[in-house]
């Protein structure tokens, strides 16, 4: 006996709004925590006794994301989007209670690199969900609004952080993960209403593995050779290369041979993939290293509270909320992308410039000019190399193209966090230890001193070792931006060979023969909600609509079976 087939989803835009709405949610809860942490991370560490180890909070979520990105990706692709949506939520949740919970630092970081494991499943699954269901030339004013709730919540987290580290304790800041993770898994069982698929290959077991390994031992090879215990000369720093080497090249080799591979090979022989993935790259080498040590520069060099930090940061994103949803209300008007990327680039590059001077006397609303600048910059990039790496890539490997995208873009991150952020703490410790020995202390209580150095143990320091104290964070960040400049210019000449095509005019589940959108969908569904179709007849419907099927020459290889019954 033959199965029926099971009714397309009917794209209506009620339903296209609905799931944005579990989209947001889970947006939200992701980049909340990361900006509170940011903030809070000076009396986390000094609470802990982590001060010299400060980056790993940063690198352990980084390098968490980035190794599980390529596996949502894919998975989400072949098994469908929604339980894993699901999932990621209920993850980032329970790991932040754990680090509510940490009695030290490293148990702490243990459980922040748990919510990593969350985090990189809500970043890259939303990204790929709006691609299924928004096509191309209007799925920029859809992603301008989730680069907005990113800007939004960098608002709301720092004073949010500020807030618990002045007037209650840190481990609000993770506190607050529980009511909005509860609601964001309630709004997300309800609203995203998805199909699920079945694989009909084995997943590649060999390539996760090895893009793990690859990645992992990235990130030390990193750490260790801008670590001063270690160095670049060091045995265990080139023992951690040589690794991430022979993984990489392992994973090569399992990928070519995998019957469905994590990052299918293709994908680089795509120059327009490869522009805007190189774009990624570069960019996130330069961002967030920039973006994660400010708040502490805020805190500690230029003497203000926490909350006052996480006040100082809303010009960033103001300026980062604009531009990114003009520029993507300006793509699906013009159909236009190419200028963005070219504009964003010229514009952080001038910013990171400017903030090579920042010092302790640098004035507050100076620092405040340089943030916009910097921010305005970020939104004219971010998720327009999204969009453009998704119009580019057929409609069956829209998941993998984005996650890889995102891989390489985080691969950056962890990089530009590691190096420079090592460089910071290795300069920070130093200044600090020498602060501390001229004021009187020995050299182990000055390390000691060092270590445990909160903002309310500065502020409860002599004038002359405050002074020092300030002057030793302020001498030990701003020329840092100097090193970060140079991957800003390779993002800007790479923008400049951006390759403009036009933009694709069916939603991805519509591509691929999952869904129906457009005035058909909403008359079916009006039909539907009379009696008057049958969800057999709306599966008839659906035979001709859409590019390629998942078997279809449109489908890029997809070892996908049919869609199951879409879930409520």
């Amino acid at each position: 006996m033959t199965a029926i087939a099971p009714a397309p989803l009917l794209l209506t835009k009620r339903r296209i709004w609905i799931i944005f709405s579990a989209l947001i949610a889970g947006m939200l809860l992701s980049s909340l925590d990361q900006t509170i942490v940011s903030t809070a991370m000076p009396t986390i560490v000094g609470d802990l006794g982590g001060v010299e180890h400060q980056v790993w909070i940063t690198t352990a979520y980084i390098l968490a994301t980035t190794i599980v990105m390529p596996v949502y990706g894919k998975l989400g692709d072949v098994l469908g989007r929604r339980w894993l949506f699901i999932a990621a939520i209920a993850i980032f949740t329970a790991a932040s209670i754990g680090c509510a919970f940490a009695g030290d630092f490293w148990t702490f970081v243990v459980f922040r690199a748990m919510q990593g494991l969350g985090g990189g499943g809500l970043m890259i699954l939303s990204q790929a969900i709006i691609a299924d269901i928004v096509p191309a030339n209007e799925r920029g004013k859809y992603l301008g609004p989730l680069g907005a709730i990113f800007g939004l919540s960098a608002v709301a987290g720092p004073l949010l952080g500020g807030f618990f580290v002045d007037h209650l304790t840190w481990q609000w800041a993770f506190y607050i993960n529980i009511p909005v993770g509860i609601a964001a898994l309630v709004i997300a069982l309800f609203a995203l209403t998805l199909p699920s698929k079945r694989a009909t290959n084995p997943i590649d077991i060999l390539g996760i593995l090895f893009l793990s390994i690859a990645t992992t031992c990235l990130i030390f090879f990193t750490d260790f050779g801008g670590d001063k215990d270690h160095g670049w000369g060091s045995f265990a720093t080139w023992a951690w290369g040589i690794g991430m080497l022979l993984a990489a090249v392992a994973f090569v080799i399992a990928e070519a041979r995998a019957k469905d591979p994590i990052i299918p090979l293709s994908l680089f022989k795509n120059p327009i993939f490869i522009n805007a993935t190189a774009i990624g790259l570069a960019l996130g080498i330069g961002m967030f290293a920039a973006i994660g040590f400010v708040p502490t520069f805020l805190q500690m060099s230029s003497g203000t509270s926490a909350a006052a930090s996480g006040l100082l940061m809303i010009p960033m994103m103001v300026g980062l909320i604009g531009t990114s949803i003009v520029s993507g209300m300006a793509i699906t008007k013009t159909g236009k992308y190419k200028l963005y990327p070219i504009l964003g680039t010229i514009i952080t590059g001038i910013a990171m410039v400017c903030m090579t001077t920042l010092a302790a006397s640098t004035p507050i609303w100076l620092i405040c000019v340089y943030l916009f600048i910097f921010g305005a910059g970020l939104g004219l990039i971010m998720q327009v190399v999204v969009l453009v790496v998704q119009n580019a890539v057929p409609a069956a490997q829209i998941g993998t193209a984005t996650s890889t995208n995102n891989y390489f873009r985080e691969v950056g991150a962890a990089l530009g966090t590691a190096v420079f952020g090592t460089l910071f703490t290795t300069r920070l410790s130093e200044n600090l230890k020498d602060v501390f020995t001229q004021a009187g202390a020995s050299p182990s209580d000055a390390a000691g001193a060092t270590a445990t150095l909160s903002p309310e143990a500065l502020n409860k320091l002599p004038e002359a070792v405050h002074t020092g104290v300030v002057n030793a964070y302020a001498d030990a960040l701003a020329p840092v931006f100097w090193y970060l400049v140079p991957f800003i210019a390779v993002a800007l000449i790479l923008a400049l060979f951006l390759k403009q095509i036009p933009l694709s005019d069916q939603a991805g589940l519509v591509a691929r023969g999952e869904a129906i959108s457009g005035e058909e969908a909403e008359r079916l569904e009006a039909e539907q909600r009379g009696g008057r179709v049958t969800a057999g007849a709306g599966a008839g419907s659906a035979s001709g609509s859409g590019g390629g099927g998942p078997a279809g020459p449109g489908a890029g290889g997809a070892n996908v079976a049919p869609p199951t019954e879409p879930e409520a």
